[in-house]
């Protein structure tokens, strides 16, 4: 015997109801046993979900796109630069002392 068209749609509408409410349920679970978790080992969102970055700790790793702190600040803008690549407009060809950041 074959099925219909329509009551296949039917199957079709109530399995994935079906699968909608056991997501649900599992994804509440889930919530469930790593809030658990989290409350057992007093764990903080740095612990779960690191940033990436490495800890000052692991040393940087030369070329790897470390941020580097400004050297020189523009005080009529606020504008800075680290020191490094090309200059910007607003230092070049002047003393880079009088912008150097205390």
């Amino acid at each position: 015997m074959t099925t219909s068209y329509k009551e296949l749609l039917k199957q079709r509408d109530a399995l994935e109801q079906a699968i909608v409410a056991a997501r649900k349920q599992e994804i509440s679970e889930a919530v469930g046993k790593a809030r658990a978790l989290v409350a057992e080992y007093g764990l903080t969102m740095q612990d779960v979900f690191p940033s990436g970055r490495p800890s000052k700790s692991a040393g940087a790793k030369s070329g790897s796109g470390v941020k580097v702190a400004p050297k020189y600040r523009d005080t009529s803008t606020g504008q800075v630069w680290t020191g490094r690549g090309k200059e910007p407009k607003w230092i070049e060809g002047k003393d880079r002392s009088k912008f150097l950041i205390a």
